[in-house]
Formats: structure tokens, C-alpha cells, sequence
């Protein structure tokens, strides 16, 4: 099957998270019928839906090397601002349409293609073992997928010597960039209580509302770090305050904000939690104010080590497209923050120029690039 072809029948399989909508059942079939053992793996968790995934391997030796990414898609949105239905799986103009063509159904499709055609070539020669870690819970609260999958994996002596995770990573043309690392990220809500009380009679309430002001100035205008040699600097976003006041008269008794930090390896959740904490304190500390900090750290920084595993994927996309990408840490998080802890992890798929919008499409023919860069990786990685 071609790589447009499976991208297609996986856009029309209607997969917004956590629901699998036919698209493992589709993958599992056809990976089965090219001589992959398949397992099925739903996980459960009290607060979340159960998620249905999907792991296929062919082949037992070493050494091995496995695809991850994703079949779940965000929400088409309003369908009618579509020019094509967003599972409708339409292709004009040497244009793919649809949900999930972009990130990151296609990036599964080609590398789907590209190791189904490399296994039959091989036959029964091959030593080595190719598989597909499969999750329907990427784009959801990421509990029951890819982290339990590989929870599953070590607990089965299915941990692979390399991953490649085909997220979307070229920011304007194939070629552009591959990902041999993330920042991490940490959420923080910072929360300052003080005594309600009538604004005309403000030495009766304590307002803490300035202490908060304070608190978010230090924290974003003094900076987090200068960058390191793989890493883009740290940065701090306040995204949210809020005191939830209905009036104009009555001074809050609480007040509320939310911040995102993306960070490098200058720091760990740990310490970067002690750095923060430290800075409020300093102003409580001035302003006689109580304060109390949440964190949420939805992963830590990783690096994969420039080396032989980069090097074949550098090799390939320069072959193919005749560009040296540039590694990258930059972006967002990617469930590379599960998966760097069991081994080497790097991203390199389609152009995310159109992903999570209305009328996401790929082009036709980085469809078929990508299956090449694909099937050339996976010749040099067992080639070497």
C-alpha cells in the first residue's frame, strides 16, 4: 500500500481523541498482513478514558528499531470553514486533505510504507527487528498511551535500541530540521492570599494583588538562563490572572496567576522549582505577603547525542533532498519526553506548517519524499 493511500483511509477513520475510530484497526491489519505480530494494549486510569494502542514488531534479533507517533487528531473544529471535510481524505491540486495528515497520520503512513516494503525485500534474511509504537492518546492528557506502552514494552523485553518518532518537524520545507531534543516544561500556578475588605477602608483588608504584581514582574523580567550549547535560552509565559472579583468596592481576598515554563538543560524540574519559589519568596519576603506554588512538570529536558543513529538520518534526508538539516531542540513537547528514558529518541517528519488547523493538508509529494528518507533510514540503520 502506498504511503497516500494509507494517509488517506487514516484521515477518514474519524480518531479525535481519545477515540480510535477504526485507525489502529486499519494499521493493525494491514502491519499484519506484512508479517508483523501485532498487539493490542488499552490502558486504564481512574480520572482518564481508556486508551486503545497499538504495538507491531517484525522480527526478534537485534538490532532494533522502532517508529512511535500517534493516530489521535484534535477536534476538526466549525466543519463548515473546511474546503474539504475534514475525513474526507480528498486529494486537489497535489494537495492531501484532512485532519491528522499533517500530525501525524502521514508521518505513520510513510514509515508504515517504507518498512512494510524493506521487510518484503528482505525476506527471510533480515536480522534485526523494525516495530510501531502506536498511541491513541497523544493529543489528550497523555496517561494511557505512549508512557504506559513503554512500561509494557520493558516489562516484555520489547525495548528498542533507537526510536524514531515521525512528529512534524520541518518548519517550511523536507529537510528543514530534525529534533534530537526538547525543552522541558513545567506549569506553575501561583497564588497570593491576603484579607478581603471594603476599598474605602483599605487598613482593615490586606490586598494581594500588588505582592502578585510584584512577584510576576521578577519573575518575567529576570532571566532564566543565557541558552546552552544544544538548548535555546529558558523562557517564562504568564498565561492567566485572575482574582474572579464581580465588583469595584471590595478588595479580593485572593488573587491567582498561571505560567509555562520551557526549559533547558541548565536546569531540572527540581531546581528550577527552587529558583522560582526563591524568587517569590523574596518579595513575600519585602511585602509581609503569604503565597503558595503548584507545579505541574509535564516532562524534562533530553538530548539525543549527536552520533552514528543522527548521522544515518542526516545522511538519508541529504541523499533525498539534497539539504542538511539543521538539530534542533527547539518547540514543544513531544511524548519523546516518555520514551528518551528507555532510549535514544529523534523526531524528523512532514512540514508542520498546517497542523491543528482548518483545511490541514500535506503535499502529495512530501508524502512520498518522506517514504523515502524513511526507507533510506532504515536500509543505513541496519546496513551499519
Amino acid at each position: 500500500m502506498s504511503s497516500l493511500d494509507l494517509t488517506a483511509d487514516l484521515i477518514r477513520c474519524e480518531s479525535v481523541t481519545p477515540n480510535e475510530g477504526g485507525a489502529l484497526d486499519l494499521l493493525e491489519r494491514v502491519l499484519g498482513a506484512s508479517g508483523f505480530k501485532t498487539t493490542r494494549l488499552v490502558f486504564s486510569d481512574q480520572d482518564t478514558p481508556d486508551i486503545d494502542n497499538l504495538y507491531a514488531r517484525y522480527g526478534t534479533d537485534a538490532p532494533h528499531l522502532c517508529f512511535a507517533g500517534h493516530v489521535d487528531v484534535v477536534p476538526p473544529g466549525d466543519e463548515a470553514q473546511w474546503q474539504h471535510g475534514p475525513f474526507s481524505g480528498t486529494v486537489e491540486d497535489g494537495m492531501l486533505y484532512g485532519r491528522g495528515a499533517v500530525d501525524m497520520k502521514g508521518g505513520v503512513a510513510c514509515f508504515g510504507a517504507a518498512a512494510m516494503a524493506f521487510v518484503k525485500a528482505q525476506g527471510d534474511d533480515f536480522k534485526g527487528s523494525i516495530s510501531f509504537l502506536i498511541t491513541g492518546d497523544e493529543e489528550g492528557p497523555a496517561i494511557n498511551g505512549t508512557r504506559k506502552m513503554l512500561e509494557w514494552m520493558a516489562q516484555n523485553n520489547e525495548v528498542p535500541d533507537h526510536c524514531l518518532l515521525g512528529e512534524p518537524t520541518n518548519p517550511e520545507q523536507l529537510g528543514d530540521m530534525v529534533k534530537i531534543g526538547r525543552r522541558g516544561s513545567m506549569n506553575g500556578i501561583l497564588t497570593v492570599t491576603g484579607t478581603q475588605g471594603h476599598v474605602a477602608y483599605p487598613h482593615f483588608a490586606d490586598n494581594p494583588l500588588p505582592p502578585l504584581i510584584a512577584m510576576l514582574d521578577k519573575l518575567n523580567s529576570e532571566q532564566l538562563d543565557q541558552g546552552s550549547a544544544n538548548f535555546q535560552p529558558s523562557n517564562l509565559e504568564i498565561t492567566s490572572v485572575d482574582v474572579g472579583n464581580p465588583t469595584y468596592n471590595i478588595i479580593p481576598s485572593h488573587a491567582k496567576a498561571m505560567f509555562n515554563i520551557r526549559y533547558n538543560d541548565n536546569h531540572s524540574g527540581d531546581s528550577l522549582k527552587a529558583l522560582i519559589t526563591g524568587r517569590c519568596q523574596s518579595i513575600a519576603d519585602q511585602t509581609g505577603s503569604a503565597f503558595e506554588l503548584e507545579y505541574y512538570n509535564s516532562g524534562e529536558w533530553f538530548l539525543a547525542e549527536p552520533g552514528a543513529f543522527s548521522d544515518t538520518i542526516v545522511k538519508a534526508i541529504a541523499d533525498v533532498t539534497g539539504r542538511t538539516p539543521e538539530l534542533s531542540t527547539s518547540g514543544g513537547t513531544s511524548d519523546g519526553r516518555f520514551i528518551k528514558d528507555y532510549c535514544p529518541v529523534i523526531e524528523f517528519g512532514l512540514v508542520g506548517q498546517t497542523m491543528h488547523k482548518v483545511d490541514e493538508c500535506v503535499a502529495v509529494a512530501d508524502l512520498e519524499t518522506l517514504t523515502e528518507i524513511y526507507a533510506r533510514v532504515i536500509d543505513g540503520y541496519f546496513s551499519s
